[in-house]
């Protein structure tokens, strides 16, 4: 269920690359690769700073099967999924979610230091839509405006105090996810937004 849930992660992640790039009017290529960067790039990040060679998503060709196809299937039908933009948000939090706290957990079990597993964490869940952005030459979303990064750092902190803690892994790792999810889904209700500097009138 975990690893069906992880690919819906992989899907949603690519499926918004997918979209931002042909909102940028990219070609077929450009389109599947943005995707596929927005899928796997948070993960890739991770292992290379764990020092995993070569990265998990890259051992796997399932990750590469489904965020290419979704990054096909956005091409071919970017108006209808422009429509179900809920959905994709909401399967987008829940990918957030997975790949935050499995990104916590791999650094610890790997022996990285609880503060060092959240930082990892983070980058896991946000590090795809940065490089996304960066490649379309745009200042990354989350350090503009909603509240993403803030959510996946809850998320990971949860872990990490479990983890202190000594509780069973699994159940936090729920947990965490849940939060996380909880969150970016309520502040897309809410909109809510991280503060901004006051206008200072210049």
């Amino acid at each position: 269920m975990l690893l069906v849930l992880e690919f819906l992660g992989v899907a949603a992640f690519a499926v918004s690359g997918a979209l931002a790039a042909v909102r940028a009017r990219l070609d077929l290529f450009g389109i599947v690769v943005l995707g596929m960067v927005t899928a796997l790039g948070g993960g890739v990040v991770r292992d290379l700073m764990l020092g995993v060679h070569p990265p998990t998503t890259l051992q796997d060709w399932r990750y590469l099967l489904v965020s290419g196809s979704a990054g096909l299937l956005a091409f071919q039908f970017h108006p209808q999924l422009a429509r179900l933009r809920r959905a994709v948000l909401l399967a987008d939090a829940v990918g957030l979610g997975l790949f935050v706290t499995s990104g916590t957990a791999t650094a610890l079990a790997l022996g990285a230091p609880v503060y060092t597993a959240c930082l990892i964490g983070v980058i896991t869940g946000i590090g795809g839509g940065m490089l996304r952005d960066l490649l379309l030459r745009e200042v990354p979303l989350v350090l503009r405006r909603e509240i993403y990064a803030v959510a996946a750092l809850t998320g990971t902190v949860v872990v990490g105090i479990g983890d202190l803690a000594g509780w069973s892994a699994g159940p936090v790792a729920l947990i965490g996810s849940t939060l996380v999810v909880g969150l970016r889904v309520l502040a897309l209700w809410r909109r809510w937004n991280a503060p901004l500097p006051r206008d200072s009138g210049s």
